[in-house]
């Protein structure tokens, strides 16, 4: 039988083209689950890990919608915390690496919970030492910040809500647990921020690799603001003008400039070491 030429009708027994002998078509799978990242939102955020997710259940403050955890990281979560604040799913570690990729070092713990409430500016205490961020945005790096906040008594970070840094599920890993005692003050221009803690007596204090004064003269102090750079563009101009002094770090070494992370490590421990 000759097949019409507009090419409306084939011939029976015709294979589509690039067919190939044993070729099965592929049915559709299962829908994947959503990604840690995918399922971050404003409403709630992805935490894992064993400091993460038990410094999180262990603060009153959190509020879970989801808690997963295996065999062996339950029974070590229950030796902690008798009490759990929410009926944890049992699964194997396979499940959580679907949901976080084979990459993340979750420790057989995942949770999703609410964002901890943002204190306000005016709520700091007189003695507080706080940190300041001018648009740092790198989760790794962010969360090492505030794991070394948590470390010296930090009362609370200052930071913007635009080019300010999501509390992913990698900066909780990188806080190891900081989050939950250093909270985040989100105020919506940095510059005024400093300006109103300048007026309540907060000394303003900016980090800067070309600064004309060391560290060293500054010394212990409450209350005072450390305001940080991002990495590559350090202060802004605005915000070095708001600062009351600009101090650097001197390095004796092959290499002079410092991680952000570092560099706040090493000031903090400066700014609240005996006198």
């Amino acid at each position: 039988m000759t097949p019409p030429r507009d090419g409306s009708a084939k011939p029976p027994g015709s294979k589509p083209p690039g067919f190939k002998p044993g070729f099965r078509p592929r049915r559709p799978g299962p829908p994947r689950p959503p990604s840690h990242t995918q399922r971050e939102g404003m409403d709630h955020v992805v935490l894992y890990g064993w400091h993460p997710v038990s410094q999180a259940l262990a603060n009153e403050g959190r509020r879970f919608h989801r808690l997963l955890a295996t065999e062996n990281a339950l029974l070590r979560l229950k030796e902690t915390l008798p009490a759990l604040p929410i009926e944890p799913e049992i699964v194997r570690p396979g499940a959580i690496d679907r949901l976080l990729g084979p990459d993340a070092v979750h420790q057989g713990l995942y949770a999703e919970a609410e964002p901890l409430e943002a204190p306000a500016l005016d709520a700091m205490p007189d003695d507080a030492l706080l940190l300041a961020f001018d648009q740092i945005t790198d989760p790794h790096n962010v969360g090492a910040i505030v794991r070394t906040a948590a470390a010296f008594g930090v009362t609370a970070i200052v930071t913007t809500a635009r080019h300010s840094p999501n509390a992913t599920g990698v900066m909780a890993k990188s806080a190891s647990g900081g989050l939950e005692h250093v909270p985040l003050v989100v105020v919506r221009n940095l510059a005024e921020a400093l300006i109103t803690l300048g007026e309540r007596g907060f000394t303003r204090i900016g980090l800067d690799s070309d600064a004309e004064a060391p560290l060293d003269s500054v010394g212990p102090r409450r209350p005072a603001v450390l305001v940080l750079g991002a990495e590559g563009k350090g202060l802004r101009q605005r915000t070095r003008e708001c600062c009351d002094v600009l101090v650097r770090i001197d390095a004796t070494g092959a290499i002079r400039s410092l991680n952000v992370s570092n560099a706040a490590a090493i000031t903090l421990y400066a700014l609240t070491r005996p006198a």
